[in-house]
């Protein structure tokens, strides 16, 4: 059994992968040229897989991508080839969903706002020096502070995405007091958990995007997703709600958002990724006070790449074994 891996690998991981699979002929080519003299007798592939070493693969019966997104993978041969492809989904849902919960503080208790005061050197309540909670007004009593914070337990969170980070952000949300629901393509493969309120097929993503005060895009890139958030569809969220981005850049158009922003019909936005990446020091994004932009580092952890030689590694051994394989994905929707 030969398996080829190309980009190369460490040799630590060369090692456990070479002992998770044991009488498996590994070849850790450094070179496309290396790659493409062992695949014609590979069986399986682990790394990016081009149309010419598809091409010249004679025997392969399974790929495995280092990655959990496949937008940059797909080719139509690749579509149509009878082999199995498994992706690296799974590793990164509680850390990315830490992400989405710190964008959410940010913008409910206005610390965006704060961070860019203190290089300014401001001691300034959100709303002006007059912004103060007044006890003695009387309990009821909506004041500049209170309208300037969102009280989570009353807020609504839409998750647009709820794959293995969708659940995690809803998970931590939860914990929070947030009510939330969410859509997917295959609802009804999800056992919804208590503190999911409900998910929907993603033909009522326009109904629970005019229900959210905040709204979580967590869905991968594929052919349905691409520029899902438009100019129509932004319009369909309220001028109070926020808008955060972690899934994919594609899936939201730029120009359409800017001009949502320009125009108040958004309260804010929180994106990770984008069209264009890295977002170009000119583009207007960088200006707006409402708008926290970081750079792909939603996925960043210490814990990620353990967990991702433990996937490899246990893929390896299940081929080598004949055993079921972790994260196949329909080639055809990209997941």
């Amino acid at each position: 059994m030969k398996i080829v891996i190309h980009p190369a690998i460490d040799a630590d991981r060369l090692h456990a992968l070479r002992a998770a699979a044991p009488g498996a002929e590994f070849t850790n080519a450094e070179t496309a040229e290396e790659a493409l003299a062992a695949v014609p007798e590979a069986v399986g592939f682990l790394g990016k897989v081009t149309p010419e070493l598809l091409a010249a693969a004679e025997r392969l019966r399974w790929v495995q991508t280092f990655t959990a997104s496949l937008e940059h993978y797909m080719f139509p041969a690749l579509i149509e080839h009878p082999c199995v492809l498994t992706n690296a989904r799974g590793l990164f849902g509680d850390v990315i969903a830490d992400q989405v919960m710190g964008y959410v503080l940010c913008f409910a208790r206005n610390l965006h706002v704060y961070a860019r005061r203190q290089l300014e050197r401001r001691y300034e309540p959100e709303g002006g020096s007059a912004a103060r909670v007044d006890f003695a007004s009387g309990p009821g009593v909506v004041n500049a502070m209170d309208r300037a914070t969102i009280f989570l337990p009353d807020a609504a969170m839409g998750i647009v995405g709820m794959g293995g980070i969708g659940l995690e952000v809803a998970r931590r949300a939860s914990a929070f007091g947030m009510t939330i629901r969410g859509v997917d393509r295959h609802p009804e493969r999800i056992d919804k958990p208590d503190f999911v309120d409900r998910i929907e097929p993603v033909d009522r993503l326009d109904d629970l995007l005019g229900w959210s005060d905040f709204v979580v895009i967590a869905a991968p890139h594929t052919p349905e997703t691409a520029r899902l958030f438009d100019a129509d569809r932004l319009a369909r969220m309220r001028p109070s709600s926020y808008l955060i981005n972690i899934g994919r850049g594609a899936i939201v158009v730029l120009d359409d958002l800017v001009a949502a922003l320009r125009a108040d019909r958004l309260a804010g936005a929180a994106l990770d990724v984008f069209e264009t990446e890295p977002l170009p020091a000119d583009h207007p994004l960088w200006d707006f006070p409402n708008v926290i932009i970081t750079p792909h580092t939603a996925g960043y952890s210490t814990a990620v790449a353990g967990r991702h030689l433990a996937l490899l590694a246990d893929n390896v051994g299940r081929f080598r074994r004949g055993e079921p394989l972790r994260n196949v994905v329909d080639k055809a929707l990209w997941f």
